[in-house]
C-alpha cells in the first residue's frame, strides 16, 4: 500500500456486539489444525525475537485490518487452548477500542462494587477513564508477545471479572425500568465472567507448558 492509499485507509471496525457473534466452521478439524498451528507458529517466533516494530503492528491489527481475519483463524478453537486465549485477548481489545467510554463506565461501578484485587491485578489506574483503559489493553496485548505470557493472561482475566461485576450492578439498575437493557447487560456480563475462567485457566496451562 502506497503512504498515499495509506493516509486514506479506513480501517475495518466492527460494533461491540461483534462479543455475541459465533462464527460457524465448515470443517472443524480443518479449523482446529489451522488454529492450532498458526497460533502456535505466530507466538513461538515473535517471542524468540520480539522485534518491537512486529510487536507493535500485532497489538494493533485490529485497529488496521479489523478482526475479520483473526476470527477466521482463531474464533472456532477451544476456550482453553493457545488459539482461543488469543481470540479472546483480541476480542477483548476490540470491544474497548470500539467503544471506550462504555468500558471505562462499566470497569468503573465493577472497580466500586468488587470486593477483590482483581482491580489492582488488571493495573488500570484509579480511576481509569476511556484513553486509560485503551493504553490497559494495549499493554496486555504486548505482555503476550514480549512479556510474561500467564502474568498477562491473568491481568486480561481480572478485566473481565471487574467489568462482568459493573455490567451485573448496571444491569440491576435497568431490571424495573429497562428490562431489554437490563438482560443485554446480563449476557455481556455472563460472558466476561466465562472469559475470565478460561483465561485463568490458560494461564495456569501456560505454567505448565501445556496450553497447546
Amino acid at each position: 500500500m502506497t503512504d498515499d492509499a495509506r493516509r486514506f485507509h479506513k480501517p475495518v471496525r466492527r460494533p461491540a456486539e461483534l462479543f455475541d457473534r459465533i462464527f460457524p466452521a465448515e470443517d472443524p478439524a480443518e479449523v482446529s489444525r489451522v488454529a492450532h498451528t498458526t497460533a502456535s507458529a505466530l507466538l513461538t517466533r515473535v517471542r524468540a525475537d520480539p522485534d518491537a516494530g512486529t510487536v507493535d503492528r500485532l497489538v494493533a491489527f485490529t485497529d488496521d485490518h479489523g478482526i475479520d481475519d483473526i476470527a477466521e483463524l482463531w474464533s472456532r478453537a477451544p476456550a482453553r487452548s493457545l488459539p482461543g486465549a488469543l481470540w479472546r485477548l483480541y476480542l477483548l481489545q476490540v470491544m474497548i477500542h470500539d467503544d471506550p467510554r462504555t468500558a471505562a463506565f462499566l470497569y468503573e461501578r465493577g472497580r466500586g462494587e468488587l470486593a477483590s484485587a482483581d482491580a489492582i491485578v488488571a493495573g488500570a489506574p484509579a480511576p481509569a477513564g476511556p484513553e486509560e483503559l485503551v493504553a490497559l489493553i494495549d499493554t496486555i496485548m504486548r505482555g503476550l508477545f514480549q512479556g510474561d505470557f500467564a502474568v498477562a493472561l491473568e491481568r486480561a482475566a481480572a478485566f473481565c471479572r471487574v467489568v462482568a461485576s459493573g455490567s451485573t450492578h448496571l444491569a440491576d439498575d435497568y431490571e424495573a425500568t429497562e428490562p431489554h437493557r437490563g438482560s443485554a447487560l446480563t449476557t455481556r456480563a455472563l460472558r466476561l465472567a466465562t472469559y475470565a475462567e478460561d483465561l485463568s485457566a490458560c494461564a495456569a496451562l501456560w505454567r505448565r507448558d501445556s496450553l497447546t
